[in-house]
């Protein structure tokens, strides 16, 4: 999205996204299926669908669950990011088809109605025996469900970022609950020993990406903080952040200000600072760009006016702006908040008098 408003299409870069996608869900379930044929040659063709999309589900939720991190440790993850809602919507449908091939097979033919039979024939809820794994399964596939359907700029205004943000934040604990849906039924039986140390694998790659960046965004703010105790505010309260010039021309840098990250950006020689979470999905702003004089967020391009913090017309969204100042060439930053909408008070970088043409050095 652009300053200039424009409605989003399919563009040609979404399409070869949506066609890989498409072709990696293909040859996975191929390759499962091939295994499984070799592996358990008895099982019938409606068991290796099913196992085979309930498998691609675990895997896609997985990989959706490490673009975000990814993201963070490399720049060359965001293309995947800015798509991720895509592979968000394949991976329910995934979860969909293996969901209706259980009700199906499973629970289709008999007396009970089958969505009570899922939450009652293993167990679960007072039936005879068994392993209750599939109303987790069912939890699972609801929530997906409700993110899918929520996967829309349309919902995300509409509920507000911080409802739209909780609510897809609710696929950690869905995550979760689909560990135990695995490992209680989908593990389980003869034949499906290979599937143990694959399980175990994607968890285990999970859980080490989230904690890897974890630690990497602890460190440095832990560093920000460090430098801002070691510097002393001055008497209107600003605190000393980084060197001035050490900021490239329509770049930023996050700084830690107490538990706030702010973004200071340089526009030219303007040195300005704003807040640093896009209200969109927030996205790091100090990671992106100024592109046509807005702040350009690195993940889906939401922009916002690096003085003000308002999103260009006929976007509504506004930041927090704080004030800065330069002195003995570091940038100082209010770490009071400005209003909502309200121009802070940026500073000018110092002009560097360069070698005068030759003849002109002067005494």
């Amino acid at each position: 999205m652009s300053h200039t408003y424009a409605g989003v299409g399919w563009s040609p870069q979404k399409r070869r996204y949506d066609l890989v996608v498409a072709a990696c869900m293909a040859a996975y379930s191929g390759t499962f299926i091939a295994v499984t044929v070799l592996t358990q040659p008895h099982v019938t063709a409606e068991t290796l669908v099913l196992r085979a999309s309930g498998s691609l589900a675990f895997v896609m939720l997985s990989c959706v669950l490490m673009i975000g991190p990814l993201a963070r440790i490399s720049p060359r993850f965001l293309p995947v990011l800015y798509n991720r809602r895509h592979l968000g919507v394949a991976t329910f449908l995934a979860g969909l088809v293996h969901g209706a091939l259980a009700v199906f097979q499973f629970h289709g033919l008999g007396d009970i109605n089958p969505f009570v039979s899922v939450l009652t024939s293993d167990g679960s809820l007072g039936g005879p025996g068994g392993i209750p794994f599939q109303p987790l399964g069912a939890v699972v596939l609801g929530v997906l469900f409700l993110m899918a359907a929520t996967s829309h700029d349309f919902w995300l205004a509409n509920l507000t970022p911080r409802i739209w943000k909780t609510l897809h934040m609710t696929v950690y604990a869905a995550y979760a609950v689909l560990l135990g849906h695995v490992v209680l039924g989908a593990l389980q039986g003869e034949g499906k020993e290979y599937l143990w140390p694959v399980t175990a694998a994607v968890t285990v790659a999970v859980f080490t990406v989230h904690l890897y960046t974890g630690l990497v965004e602890r460190r440095r703010d832990r560093a920000d903080v460090l430098a801002e105790s070691d510097s002393s505010r001055d008497s209107d309260g600003y605190v000393r952040t980084i060197v001035a010039d050490e900021i490239p021309d329509t770049e930023g840098r996050v700084v830690t200000l107490g538990d706030e990250r702010v973004a200071v950006f340089r526009n030219g020689s303007t040195i300005s600072c704003i807040s640093n979470v896009c209200r969109h999905q927030m996205g790091p702003l100090g990671e992106g760009r100024i592109i046509d004089g807005c702040i350009t967020c690195p993940w889906h391009g939401f922009q916002y006016d690096p003085v003000t913090g308002c999103a260009p017309p006929p976007f509504t969204d506004r930041l927090e702006t704080y004030d800065v100042a330069i002195r003995d060439g570091f940038v100082w930053v209010n770490p009071a908040p400005n209003p909502l909408g309200t121009a802070s008070r940026t500073a000018t970088l110092p002009v560097v008098a360069g070698p005068r043409p030759p003849g002109q050095e002067g005494p």
